[in-house]
């Protein structure tokens, strides 16, 4: 009992706690720290509200009260409204296209047309789970391939690592490069005002660079495995552990294919409105939206089965679309305890004298550290983003290099820290001990935040706009 209590002491509270906490520090900041503002002027080459650097002074204190730490809750919701709702029916889409079970089949059919192609399987399967991290920001719902990677691995003289890891860091993998990721670079990009989905092809490359590292990585532990079991990091528990049944998954049919084709044009087509008509979230929430319901009738699904799936959806990401909401509370009670600007000021002159290239790097590991309590990475964004901007300007940077610090320090962590609720059920799945996984992963995360480091060095070198 004892041993009980001591470990309850280190478990990490609720993340909307976490925020709640954050929520009330910066209320207690707003009568300690001297308020402050600058001046902001708006740059008409681009639109943009932009800090006017050395125009910042020190005004009347405006502390904010106890009741105004629970009003800037439904303040920070109202403000952040758009993307709240943007994610909801985004998600609420991808319900109905998950109801019509083209995913599954597809993804099935893929993986077991691999199956006797050893050295084939684990590189085709992580570029066909990436293409779901960078589209749509497959995280939780890979955990159901779970089990059919690691059938097909054991079969093929792998472990449940291998087998967990093929599904889960190919997705990892297309979620760090990011590309169309409407969750995470759509969201801190229309905070930041910069254009939706800009920067792609840069995003590209790293994404090429992060998933070969991820391939070779897995490859080369899967194949150590084949040649000795022993050298399995859960040797014990492959002795007793038994293939799981692969026959309830959904053949591939035609209808399956039609919902293939008309998610590829529905995200064709959004990427054509971005670069060629200006859209933004309002419109890509409207061209997904359509997407959704074609892709229900055509998959088999009448007008009722297409709404309850895509409730179904949307109620999937009630914790991470509503804490966007709170998260922005934090920013609200900062504005409206007049500090967030004096914050700015001074995190701005701490760096100010550094090398860019240092700063970046240390706003990646901001990010990377709030991951471990915010795990939701929209909520990150919009806790983070007000304050990284504003920075980023003061110090010459472009926005785009603090979406990418935030992107990438969001993303490298997911696949170990003990927070995030899809690395949990990946684990839960599988039947592997959290620890073990850490013996496994841990050198492929350094390779990754190498990479992300590189990556940001580059972009600050070329100026990436």
């Amino acid at each position: 009992m004892e041993e009980k209590k001591k470990r309850s002491w280190f478990k990490v509270p609720h993340t909307y706690t976490l925020i709640f906490t954050i929520i009330i520090i910066a209320g207690l900041a707003s009568y300690v720290v001297p308020a402050g503002e600058f001046e902001r002027v708006e740059d008409e080459e681009s639109g943009r509200t932009l800090v006017v650097d050395g125009s910042y002074k020190e005004i009347d204190s405006d502390p904010v009260s106890f009741f105004e730490l629970f009003t800037a809750i439904p303040m920070g919701l109202e403000k952040g409204a758009q993307i709240i709702f943007y994610i909801f029916l985004v998600s609420g889409v991808f319900g109905i296209i998950h109801k019509t079970g083209a995913i599954e089949a597809g993804v099935y059919k893929g993986v077991r047309a691999l199956e006797g192609k050893e050295k084939l399987l684990i590189p085709m399967s992580m570029i066909l789970f990436s293409i779901g991290g960078f589209t749509m920001g497959m995280a939780e719902e890979a955990i159901i391939f779970v089990p059919i990677g690691i059938a097909i691995a054991r079969g093929m003289g792998f472990d449940a690592v291998t087998g967990t890891a093929m599904i889960t860091l190919g997705a990892a993998s297309g979620f760090f490069g990011g590309m169309l990721n409407p969750f995470t670079v759509g969201v801190a990009q229309s905070l930041a005002d910069v254009p939706l989905f800009s920067g792609i092809g840069f995003r590209f490359a790293v994404y090429i660079l992060v998933l070969g590292f991820a391939i070779w990585y897995v490859m080369r532990y899967a194949f150590k495995v084949k040649r000795n079991p022993e050298l399995s990091v859960i040797y014990d528990i492959e002795q007793k552990e038994v293939n799981a049944d692969m026959n309830n998954f959904a053949k591939l049919t035609g209808k399956h294919k039609l919902v293939f084709l008309t998610m590829a044009i529905g995200i064709g087509f959004n990427i054509y409105g971005v670069f060629n008509w200006e859209w933004f979230i309002t419109e890509l929430a409207a061209s997904f939206l359509i997407m959704g319901i074609i892709a229900g009738l055509l998959g088999g699904l009448n007008t009722t089965r297409i709404f309850d799936s895509f409730i179904d959806g949307a109620k999937a990401v009630t914790f991470g679309a509503l804490i966007v909401g709170f998260a922005r509370a934090i920013t609200v009670v900062l504005e409206e305890g007049k500090i967030i600007d004096t914050i700015v000021y001074y995190a701005a002159e701490g760096i100010g004298n550094l090398p860019q290239s240092i700063s970046v790097i240390g706003m990646l590991f901001i990010q990377a550290v709030l991951n471990l309590f915010i795990s939701s990475g929209s909520g990150q964004a919009a806790a983070t983003m007000p304050i990284m901007i504003p920075i980023t300007d003061l110090l010459g940077l472009e926005r785009q290099v603090a979406v990418l610090a935030f992107q990438y320090g969001d993303s490298i962590t997911n696949s170990i820290i003990p927070t995030s609720s899809a690395l949990m059920g990946y684990l839960a799945v599988a039947g592997i001990p959290y620890e073990r996984w850490v013996k496994f992963i841990w050198k492929m995360i350094l390779g990754w935040a190498i990479i992300a480091c590189f990556a940001l060095l580059v972009a600050v070198a070329i100026g990436i706009s």
